[in-house]
């Protein structure tokens, strides 16, 4: 499958994807389109839909209207096997990390091997050992998370998102949370995963240092639709009031005038 004005093939897509929850349409008609084998950064307000967009990718929420198509595939056409077999090809990367404490960090990063693989102990091991070595953790594997900084759990968490080597790597805000230094490490790290790993990746984030450093493309989110998509230069140097306001940070413009309507409603 691919896009009309591009060679590129299509990875992800969604055609007038709409879902409410109770009365609130969080995403409106959303058409997108997302490449084999780019970075796509999805940004917008908190609460326009970007999260909620992820986990339609990963069939967790089915649309009220519209498709979500994954490599070709329908999602809603999917049994409740194949959509679990479709599940396999992606890693999340989620905002909390989401480690088990209960569990040593090799446990965590083997997780999905152990319980969905018939894979030797021997071999889940190597895998464990080269994913915890990808994000620079090598040999930590019997550590617990409380003993690791916050940083340390977001490397962890995204060994674990890799280990399977997903197709797809989905990134819920992850650089929340963490200081400059730290969330520029992560820029690093996600860059280099897709360097290395060749894979397709989705990152939803406010943090537009973040989105410029490591985005193929970004798209803008708002009012449940995309707003806008393009490369870096082409957001950077959108003439769009509602983009400028969001990538600015401005408290003046469209946005916040909006909120202060719905607020006054």
């Amino acid at each position: 499958m691919t896009n009309g004005h591009s060679s590129k093939q299509v990875m992800i897509q969604s055609k007038q994807l709409t879902k409410s929850f109770r009365d609130k349409m969080v995403l409106n008609a959303l058409d997108l389109e997302v490449y084999r084998g780019e970075t796509l950064v999805i940004i917008g307000r908190s609460g326009c839909g970007k999260s909620v967009l992820l986990r339609h990718m990963l069939g967790l929420v089915r649309g009220d209207k519209g498709e979500m198509i994954v490599d070709g595939v329908e999602l809603s056409k999917l049994s409740v096997k194949q959509m679990n077999a479709l599940r396999m090809r992606f890693g999340m990367l989620f905002q909390a990390s989401a480690l088990f404490d209960s569990m040593t960090v090799g446990e965590n990063v083997g997780f999905m091997l152990i319980e969905h693989t018939d894979m030797k102990n021997e071999e889940i091991r190597h895998k464990i050992s080269e994913a915890l070595e990808l994000v620079g953790l090598k040999g930590i594997e019997d550590l617990s998370p409380s003993q690791l900084s916050g940083g340390m759990k977001k490397r962890v968490a995204l060994a674990r998102a890799i280990c399977m080597r997903p197709e797809i790597l989905l990134y819920d805000e992850p650089t929340t949370g963490l200081d400059p230094i730290t969330s520029d490490a992560i820029n690093d790290l996600i860059m280099n995963m897709h360097d290395k790993l060749k894979m397709t990746s989705v990152v939803v984030t406010h943090d537009m240092t973040s989105a410029y450093k490591i985005a193929s493309r970004i798209a803008m989110m708002y009012q449940g639709k995309i707003l806008q998509i393009g490369t870096v230069d082409e957001i950077r140097n959108s003439q769009n009031p509602i983009v400028r306001q969001f990538i600015t940070g401005s408290s003046k413009g469209p946005i916040t005038d909006m909120a202060f309507k719905s607020l006054a409603v």
